[in-house]
């Protein structure tokens, strides 16, 4: 078990989260609690409170769907993790979620006088299935978009980052595919294939990434309560690039699972993608696919990041090695 520091020992403030119960929403909670901020979180169900006060947060029941300023009234800084990942959705789901919900946030923020707004942005915002190496802040937003959740994502950021003004900072932290203890996502989906005897590269997996392991994006999330330039995006990585193979065996190895080297060409897992999307829209599918076009076009595309802005602006520097957070995965 790695035991980390808190991420930035800045003045005590009073901080509204959203999305608490989740992976990335409760590590913020666990780290902002540890670095001496008092946290209120947004829970929308009684077992998403018992989560969040497990935490170490005040639950403050509500939703996407009702934020309120009086929610966050007394807080200094909003922390806004909470949004629609699924693979599969309408794109009211989306829309309602990530573009809608985040307006709301917005919206309560600056009534309830908070002076900070911080959006756990995401890379993906510029994706549309082609490569993006050692991409940093100047690039563009994927155009056309091609998939509902950059698309929304996007769309979510652009609103936050234009809602800068005098008394209301706002700044969108992107991390790039966030891993480490309590991932629900990644690793739980790599390891289900392989168990059910389904896994397969594309390509042999050579295509590049940078990772962002969860205790390194929370500390780019807390440098963002008092530092970096209002209406601006910053990336946040794990120090170097790997490949997808060389990454995804070592975490799946953390839980005992070795990886087969079966490897199918990208092109006709894209194409099989698109048709399945096609017949489940076709005949109204609610059910989630097997797989859908933009979860293969993100395991098959290279996605390098580059933190250089973070680590001038923000003061960024990974608290935990790629080796250090995968040591403490087998722990």
């Amino acid at each position: 078990m790695v035991s980390i520091e808190p991420a930035v020992m800045s003045s005590r403030m009073r901080v509204f989260v959203t999305g608490g119960s989740g992976f990335i929403g409760g590590h913020v909670i666990e780290k902002f609690v540890a670095a001496g901020h008092d946290v209120v979180a947004l829970a929308r169900s009684e077992s998403s409170e018992k989560v969040v006060k497990g935490y170490g947060a005040t639950p403050v029941r509500g939703d996407l769907t009702n934020l309120s300023a009086a929610m966050m009234q007394g807080c200094d800084a909003v922390i806004h993790a909470a949004a629609f990942v699924e693979e599969w959705g309408t794109r009211a789901e989306f829309e309602e979620a990530n573009v809608h919900g985040t307006q709301r946030a917005l919206d309560a923020a600056k009534a309830a006088g908070v002076k900070r707004f911080i959006l756990v942005g995401t890379e993906a915002a510029l994706f549309n299935g082609a490569d993006l190496n050692d991409v940093d802040e100047t690039a563009p937003y994927a155009n056309p978009q091609r998939f509902l959740y950059p698309e929304t994502k996007a769309e979510a950021e652009r609103r936050v980052l234009a809602a800068n003004a005098d008394g209301f900072t706002t700044i969108s932290i992107r991390p790039r595919l966030v891993w480490g203890p309590r991932d629900a996502s990644v690793l739980p989906a790599v390891l289900e294939v392989a168990q059910k005897g389904g896994w397969a590269w594309f390509d042999g997996g050579k295509q590049r990434t940078s990772t962002t392991h969860v205790f390194n994006l929370v500390k780019g999330l807390e440098l963002a309560l008092t530092h970096g330039r209002g209406g601006e995006a910053y990336f946040v990585c794990d120090d170097g690039t790997t490949t997808m193979h060389d990454f995804l065996s070592a975490s799946a190895a953390t839980h005992g699972v070795t990886l087969p080297e079966r490897s199918i060409p990208k092109w006709l897992m894209r194409g099989l993608a698109a048709l399945i999307e096609g017949i489940w829209k076709l005949f109204g599918l609610k059910r989630r696919p097997p797989f859908t076009r933009f979860s293969i076009s993100m395991m098959s595309a290279s996605v390098t990041v580059n933190a250089s802005k973070a680590k001038r602006e923000l003061g960024y520097t990974p608290v935990l090695s790629v080796d250090e957070g995968l040591a403490a995965l087998r722990s």
